[in-house]
């Protein structure tokens, strides 16, 4: 029964076996000049490993919108509209069969195949001098595997699992591929990868065509990172948070080790400065300085050049991201711009009204509710007093345009994020909040906040909401700060935290002094008042254990993935995945499966089809 299931998927997988065809206007450097037969093509020269290596990444390309839509579509940031596609309108109630156009098991199974493929065929002993040139691709081929591997349980739970590389059809006719969930995938694959851990991925430098925005250094995932999230989706969380750490302190450049902005930033006030709010009274226009319509703390990197920007000093935030064509004569195109309502490829490229998901109430809610930090008038000489509002998190304004109709009183939105042809898997950022949920589940929350408010940096043994012992962990078990790393997150970086992108100086910390207590968003009445919304929302009664605390950390946590990560592809598997850490471990008092309640609370305004409180129907059937 496997093999007719997976049949057509590995008999087209073949046919890609060496495919290094054109990837792109942006990817020219992606075309094969080879000669070789796309059958069985050797790879003992490393011209032909190079061109093999980015025909695998061509096959990211065809499985980039599916990922996108998968993971926005069916999470609790969007909605459907009029316009709105069936393919996409039947993700979003969770009725989409196996015709759906979204539901492919086979472009993620092309690209295993050409993984698999490489991986017995490369010749790893090629060698410049004492450099074995292959080994750092080699590696980055076995971590694209496992990440598409990770995909596929996070989308249908169980799937056929092989890594041998199927050529013939007689392999698919005679062969009994078992059927693996997230916790065999891990199993299967983690053991072989822990041997590369600390490993850079590959850079091939000038091979991108003069003038492309290509970055060929962020086209792969690197090891620690897939590690990374595949030790979190199985809970094994002080396995994950190593290796989110060795990757800031091993692999990650100084310019990309933080949030990727010298001091807490928030762009795009438009709604503030066109006179929708009101500045507070002790607003102090000398220290929260406006320009052109905007707001810079200090006049540093801003967040929306992330994705308006890409090779800014903020596109150093970006670890891995998948290159789409410009337009189809080049390549693999994207129809996720047109989704959020900007025509990419067209002759003139504009917004359009026929926009097909828009921001949902829930997230337009997370977003006018929160607090905005920012300098007051109050300080004195001797100490700055930060003051707090609600004008919002500005992180939305500064990727959404939006226009209210007065007569109808309904407000459209068109997603910056999506105005160019790159979809963006992988950010430090990312990085940054795995790793303070895998610390938070190890009972160190205060870590975890500390991520959100003030950064990874060195002054963090200081700050009165640290533990003793959770500053002799991060000194010790999770070295961050230890006398060998410590220097890596120097003030002189000036490091803040995540939450800080959106919310002024949530930080203590900023210039070269540090003064705890500044800023209104401290750990105890933050995280007493996510406890205060747990209790009304859901009905249960908060108590102050650690459990409770943990949990209430953790949806904050979940606020900030929306705030930080909204409509890049992984909304709702960060859902899922927090549910099953709340199903797998939270208080008696909040009754058995709090996750799959807490999951189907969630998404109860979008009348889903099917009980999202059985973990069941949290996956697409198989196709």
């Amino acid at each position: 029964m496997i093999t007719k299931k997976i049949k057509k998927y590995f008999v087209a997988g073949l046919l890609l076996c060496g495919g290094a065809t054109a990837f792109t206007a942006c990817s020219d450097m992606l075309e094969s000049d080879s000669t070789r037969q796309l059958f069985e093509p050797e790879l003992n020269q490393k011209t032909d490993s190079v061109f093999y290596a980015l025909g695998i990444l061509q096959g990211l390309q065809e499985l980039a919108d599916q990922y996108v839509f998968q993971g926005e579509m069916r999470g609790d940031l969007t909605k459907v509209t009029e316009y709105t596609d069936n393919n996409l309108r039947q993700l979003a109630d969770f009725s989409a069969t196996t015709a759906n156009k979204y539901d492919s098991a086979y472009v993620y199974y092309r690209v295993i195949n050409n993984c698999n493929y490489y991986i017995a065929h490369i010749d790893t002993t090629l060698h410049t001098g004492a450099d074995y040139v292959m080994m750092k691709e080699y590696a980055a081929v076995k971590a694209i595997r496992a990440w598409t591997y990770m995909q596929l349980a996070r989308v249908y739970r169980t799937v056929p699992f092989y890594t041998e590389p199927l050529t013939q059809i007689s392999q698919i006719n005679n062969n009994s591929y078992p059927q693996l969930d997230m916790a065999g995938i891990v199993n299967a694959l983690a053991p072989d990868l822990e041997q590369y851990t600390g490993y850079q991925v590959p850079d091939y430098g000038n091979v991108a065509p003069t003038g492309s925005a290509l970055v060929p250094g962020r086209l792969f995932i690197p090891v620690d990172i897939v590690l990374g999230d595949m030790y979190l989706e199985t809970e094994q969380y002080d396995r994950a948070a190593s290796h989110y750490i060795t990757y800031l302190t091993k692999v990650s450049t100084a310019d990309r080790r933080h949030t990727a902005y010298t001091e807490p930033v928030s762009m795009s006030f438009r709604s503030l400065m066109a006179g929708d709010f009101e500045l507070p009274s002790d607003w102090d226009r000398s220290q929260n300085s406006f320009s052109n319509g905007s707001v810079s703390i200090n006049g540093t990197s801003q967040w929306s050049e992330t994705f308006t920007h890409f090779g800014s000093y903020a596109s150093n935030d970006i670890i891995t991201y998948i290159p789409m064509a410009d337009n189809k004569l080049e390549g693999s195109t994207t129809d996720i711009p047109k989704a959020f309502g900007y025509d990419f490829y067209a002759n003139d490229p504009s917004f359009i009204p026929e926009i097909q998901i828009q921001p949902s109430e829930s997230y337009l809610d997370l977003v006018n509710s929160t607090d905005y930090y920012y300098y007051s008038t109050l300080s004195t000489a001797s100490k700055s007093v930060f003051n707090s509002a609600k004008l919002g998190d500005t992180r939305y304004s500064s990727v959404a345009n939006s226009i209210t109709d007065s007569e109808t009183d309904s407000t459209t939105v068109w997603m910056i994020k999506y105005c160019s042809a790159r979809i963006f898997l992988y950010r430090n950022t990312t990085v940054l909040l795995h790793l303070a949920e895998a610390f938070n589940r190890l009972g160190m929350y205060d870590a975890a906040f500390a991520i959100l408010k003030d950064g990874i940096q060195q002054w963090l043994p200081y700050a009165k909401y640290i533990s003793p012992e959770t500053v002799e962990a991060l000194q010790t078990t999770y070295p961050l700060l230890s006398t060998a790393n410590i220097s890596l997150f120097s003030n002189s970086l000036s490091f803040v935290g995540v939450h800080c992108h959106g919310s002024g100086y949530a930080c203590d910390t900023y210039g070269s002094t540090y003064t705890p207590g500044q800023s209104p968003y401290q750990l105890q009445p933050v995280v007493g008042k996510k406890m205060q919304e747990i209790a009304k929302e859901f009905n249960v009664a908060v108590g102050t254990t650690r459990q409770d605390t943990i949990n209430a950390m953790e949806d904050l946590l979940c606020d900030e993935y929306a705030l930080e990560l909204a409509f890049e592809g992984s909304r709702f598997f960060d859902l899922c995945r927090l549910a099953r850490h709340k199903n797998a471990n939270s208080p008696a008092a909040y009754g058995a499966a709090f996750g799959g309640q807490w999951l189907a609370k969630k998404l109860e305004y979008k009348n889903p089809t099917v009980d999202l409180k059985q973990e069941d129907n949290w996956y697409l059937p198989f196709k």
